[in-house]
């Protein structure tokens, strides 16, 4: 059986194939398919743009596609940036720009509250989806700190850690990350569909 990842991001990629290490699947990527256009995530919510890659890609394909879409959300601003958060500052804002956005929203708020949220789905080449969601509570801190990861990693104190997620190391970081817990919750939901 073949499970196409709708990424072409090779972090994310080597990720979801370690943990979707069944023995009668294939995973290939969006890198196989190189007459497949990048899918334009334009839709409200995360949930949303998860299922329109996943759909899409299994549709073009005539498999099964797995898609993700992430995003911080920030209690005290009503959950922004959110499906926004590549872009919060603008398109083709830097990491830099959207962290200062950021931190400019953030400056007269007492509660920084936060949570880092991701939803995948799972699609058949019919587009009948499936779809599970992980979250990673912390907060907001007041300047960046740690030189791991990207985006928002240099603001975001993970629940239960003194250190943001750029000072974790990649091992921990992976461990309790919300993808990491969306794709165990999808490794467990699906094995029956993906894995025999």
């Amino acid at each position: 059986m073949k499970l196409i990842i709708a990424t072409r991001n090779i972090h994310k990629l080597k990720e979801i194939q370690a943990i979707f290490d069944f023995k009668n699947l294939e995973v290939l990527s969006a890198f196989d398919f190189p007459e497949i256009p990048d899918i334009v995530e334009d839709r409200d919510t995360l949930e949303a743009n998860a299922i329109k890659k996943a759909v899409e890609i299994a549709v073009a394909t005539n498999c099964w596609a797995l898609a993700d879409d992430s995003g911080l959300e920030v209690l005290a601003l009503d959950g922004a940036p959110g499906v926004y958060s590549a872009r919060y500052a603008g398109e083709h804002s830097s990491y830099s720009d959207n962290n200062e956005k950021l931190l400019r929203e953030l400056a007269e708020k007492t509660n920084r509250s936060a949570q880092f949220r991701t939803v995948i789905a799972l699609s058949d080449a019919e587009g009948n989806v499936k779809t599970v969601a992980g979250e990673c509570s912390g907060k907001i801190i007041e300047e960046l700190r740690g030189t791991n990861g990207f985006g928002y990693d240099p603001l975001f104190v993970p629940e239960g850690y003194a250190k943001t997620f750029a000072e974790l190391s990649t091992e921990v970081k992976n461990r309790i990350s919300h993808r990491a817990r969306a794709l165990h919750k999808a490794h467990d939901a699906w094995a029956g569909i993906i894995g025999s």
